[in-house]
Parts: C-alpha cells; sequence; structure tokens
C-alpha cells in the first residue's frame, strides 16, 4: 500500500496533465477549472497521505546490484512535498482567473499538473541517480511554462533556462559519478555515505566535485554565477508560472543541494574546507548581488526576480554554515519565502491583469485602485524585509545565530552584515511601491481612477498568503519541530 500511495503521488498528477491534451471538451473554460481544481485536490491529498503516512522504500528498477531506481519519504520530503502541494493548490486557483484571457490553457495547466507529479519524484527519490533523473525531467517539463507565450522574447528566455539548466545539471552529474566512487552507493543516508578509507589521500578531488555539485544544482536556485537564467525568464512567463518557479521550483535546487551535502558527502567532510568557504562566499555575492539588481530594476516583475535570486541563496547560505541553527533558518526560509513570493508574483500578475502596467515608475496610486491587493503586498513585503512578527523574521534570526555559533571566522560575522544590509535593500525596493500606491502626494490627480480589484479566484489567494505569512510567523513552532527531525535525521 505504501509503495502504491508513492507510485501515485507522482504517477496522479503527471496523467491528470496529459489527460488534458486528450480529453476535447476540456477546451472549455468552465469544464477545464472544475477538472484541475479536482486534479489539484486530489493530487495534494495523495500528495500528503504518502508523505505522512507510507512506511519503507520501492525499488522501481535495479540497475545493479548497488545501483537503482528508488523512491521513499522521509522527513525532508515531507518538508518540500506539503510547500508544493500548497503552493501548487493555491497558485493553481489564482491561474484560473490569470489564464481566462490567455491563448493555449489547455497546455499550460497540462504542464502545470506534470511538473507537480515530477517535483514529487525529486522530493520522494531514495538515492542520487533517481533524484537526478527526475531532476532532469523537471527541467524539462517546466520548459513550457516560461515559453508559454511563444514571444522573441519568451522563445530567447526559454533557452536561457534550458541552457542553464543542462549546464548546471551536468556538473552535478559529473560529481554524482565521482560520490559513487568513493561511496559505493547512491543511497541517502543522514550523515553521509563516503568511505573514508576509500577517500584517504584523494579528499581534495572529492571536495573538488562536491563544490561542482553546489555549484552545478545552485543554477536552479539562482546560485552566482549561474543565476542570469531567473530575471530573465520570469518576466516573460505568466504571473503563476512566474510564482511556482520562484516559489517551489528554485528550491529543487535546494533539496538537491541537501541531499548531496548531508546525506552523501556528510557535513563532517567539508566542515571546515576551502569548500565551505568557498560556498560561503558564493552566496553571499549572490545576497548582495541580486539585492542591488532588485533595487536599481524598474520592471516589476524583474525587480521580484532579481529578489528572488537574493533570498534563495539566503537559504544557501543558512546551509553553507554547517549547524543546526543554520540549517533551521535555512528550511524556514525555503517554506517562508515560497509563501511570500508566490504572494508578491500573484499581486504582480494581478496588477499586470487588471491595469496592464508592467514598471513601479507606473504604480503611483495604485493602491487607491487595488487597495485589497496591495494590502496584501504590503503584508508579503514586510514578511520579505524580516519586521517581526512577520514570517521572514524568524528564518533570518536563526540564519543569523547559525551563522554566529558556526565557528567559521570572519564568515559568521560578515554574513549577518550582509543579510542586514540586504534586508534594507529589499524594503528599499519594496515599501516605496505601497508608499506611493498608497499616498501619490497632493500634486497627483486621482479624480479620474476607478476601483479595479481582481475577480475573488485570483484576490482570495493573495490574501491567504499574506495572512500566512503573518500566522506563521507568531506560531512557527510546529514548522520549527518538523524541521528539527530533520537535523536530527542528518545528525548535525
Amino acid at each position: 500500500m505504501s509503495g502504491l500511495l508513492i507510485l501515485l503521488s507522482i504517477l496522479f498528477p503527471i496523467l491528470a496533465g496529459v489527460l488534458l491534451f486528450l480529453i476535447k471538451p476540456l477546451a472549455e473554460d468552465r469544464p477545464r477549472n472544475i477538472y484541475v481544481a479536482c486534479a489539484l485536490a486530489v493530487s495534494s491529498a495523495i500528495t500528503l497521505l504518502c508523505l505522512f503516512t507510507a512506511t519503507g522504500s520501492i525499488t522501481l528498477w535495479s540497475i545493479t546490484e548497488n545501483v537503482s531506481i528508488g523512491l521513499r519519504a522521509d522527513g525532508l520530503s515531507k518538508i518540500f512535498g506539503t510547500l508544493m502541494s500548497l503552493m501548487f493548490t493555491v497558485v493553481g486557483i489564482y491561474a484560473m482567473g490569470y489564464m481566462e484571457h490567455e491563448e493555449h490553457k489547455n497546455r499550460f495547466f497540462a504542464f502545470y499538473l506534470m511538473v507537480f507529479g515530477v517535483l514529487n519524484g525529486i522530493y520522494l527519490a531514495s538515492n542520487l541517480l533517481t533524484m537526478y533523473l527526475f531532476y532532469e525531467m523537471m527541467t524539462l517539463i517546466s520548459l513550457p511554462l516560461v515559453l508559454h507565450e511563444l514571444t522573441a522574447e519568451a522563445i530567447d528566455a526559454g533557452k536561457k533556462y534550458l541552457y542553464y539548466s543542462i549546464a548546471g545539471a551536468f556538473l552535478s552529474l559529473v560529481s554524482i559519478f565521482l560520490i559513487y566512487t568513493y561511496a559505493g552507493s547512491y543511497n541517502f543516508v543522514g550523515g553521509g555515505i563516503v568511505d573514508a578509507s576509500k577517500v584517504a589521500g584523494h579528499e581534495n578531488l572529492l571536495l573538488a566535485f562536491v563544490l561542482l555539485a553546489i555549484i552545478g544544482f545552485g543554477c536552479k536556485a539562482g546560485l552566482f554565477p549561474l543565476h542570469d537564467w531567473l530575471p530573465t525568464a520570469h518576466p516573460v512567463a505568466p504571473a503563476p508560472a512566474s510564482a511556482v518557479l520562484s516559489g517551489v521550483i528554485t528550491k529543487s535546487g535546494v533539496i538537491a543541494i541537501i541531499r548531496v551535502v548531508f546525506y552523501s558527502v556528510g557535513a563532517d567532510f567539508i566542515r571546515g574546507t576551502w569548500v565551505q568557504y568557498t560556498w560561503i562566499i558564493l552566496t553571499l555575492v549572490t545576497v548582495f548581488l541580486g539585492s542591488m539588481m532588485a533595487y536599481l530594476e524598474k520592471g516589476l516583475k524583474k525587480r521580484l526576480a532579481y529578489s528572488s535570486v537574493s533570498q534563495v541563496s539566503y537559504v544557501l547560505f543558512g546551509l553553507s554554515t554547517l549547524h543546526p541553527l543554520g540549517f533551521l533558518g535555512a528550511l524556514l526560509h525555503v517554506i517562508f519565502h515560497s509563501i511570500i513570493k508566490d504572494d508578491l508574483f500573484l499581486v504582480a500578475g494581478a496588477i499586470i491583469h487588471q491595469t496592464g502596467i508592467t514598471v513601479v515608475d507606473g504604480l503611483k496610486a495604485i493602491g487607491k485602485r487595488m487597495p485589497l491587493t496591495i494590502w496584501g503586498f504590503t503584508l508579503a513585503s514586510l514578511a520579505l524585509i524580516g519586521i517581526p512578527p512577520f514570517t521572514g523574521f524568524v528564518s533570518k534570526w536563526f540564519l543569523c545565530s547559525g551563522a554566529l555559533d558556526a565557528n567559521i571566522g570572519a564568515a559568521g560575522y560578515i554574513g549577518p552584515v550582509v543579510l542586514l544590509v540586504s534586508a534594507l535593500l529589499t524594503a528599499g525596493y519594496l515599501l516605496p511601491i505601497t508608499i506611493d500606491g498608497f499616498f501619490p502626494g497632493h500634486d497627483f490627480d486621482d479624480s479620474g481612477l476607478t476601483k479595479c480589484e481582481p475577480a475573488p479566484v485570483m484576490l482570495v489567494p493573495i490574501l491567504v498568503l499574506s495572512l500566512l505569512a503573518l500566522v506563521f510567523g507568531i506560531f512557527p513552532g510546529f514548522i520549527e519541530r518538523g524541521i528539527m527531525a530533520v537535523v536530527t535525521e542528518i545528525g548535525l
């Protein structure tokens, strides 16, 4: 029964997506929306049932005695799978309103559902090889979400997304082969599986390839220097696609890095080495670079895309400390950033959908036209900045605490400073939108403005995510306990 649930959590949303191409009556808006809503609800229910009841593992294909394609649910799967189910369902509901005037809606929702299933494959992989296969599949299945509008700009962005993703995955694949040489297995084991006797005398070689894996998988997470696909792909994709690209799909790079460092090689192997410090430097460069580019950017969605470059590297910085508090802060930020950034992209999509405005300079008095939407934006902005009692404050508190306690020298102090500077820049590129939106100034003529809030199917998901950004900040305890169970699992 457990094996069937694990398989269904992957296969059901993929098959549901394929059926959208085959069933002609679903070309109409109402039957398609009902179908997609039911498919998302059932997919989420199966996923949650699998994550919290399935035990043991399932082997799909034994290639050799020590190499197989296998699946299982563990503590890390529960965190990422639960988050993905929530985000895909909320954003999917919003998409029904946003996509009403778009073309090729069946194609969009078909690939949207298929990405749901493939992401479950990444989360439920029991070894490096299985994870890598689903990881590559995810790139190919999510590509149509970027290409959706098929404009010249969208096609160029899709090419960049594909090229960067393949390059990053290639770096990771080479590393995976070397890890097998020194471990004799691809299986995930908390604390790592590398055989110290086999590594003896070749430590620097393995370390170098671990760094390649971090950079390669870090491509999907927007880690410098393979970050440039994010600000190119997000602005051209439909807003629901941008939301899940930023809030969920970038986290596939995060879970892949966690699996390599904490479940394959082991944190102890890289602690205090040049790889750890190089990793820390790359994350801090990305945090600052992304924040500065977001501050300077005038396009609304592109500004949010650069923000994602910065914020996902908060997560990678927490992981790079190799400290329990840093790990806790990192996984908290995985969850909280997903909620916040999905919310911000949904707001951006609502503004574009209702007004056609795509640049920040055109948003004066937008709060008078779309007050509830901009209040949602404001709450999410406060959370991303890290203002208590919102979620961002909680995760950043643990990130800084982990850095200060991690015994990583000057990096332990430089890291919190960079995060603080980034928070100030975040305030600088988000809060002016709210201020100008509600208080455009006495010289601004707002007499001709009319209210243009989006339909409830779009507005409710925005407000729900905004509320979660506050509630989870006040009551984060149950999430922290789940993450600390993973910390125990990996022996950190």
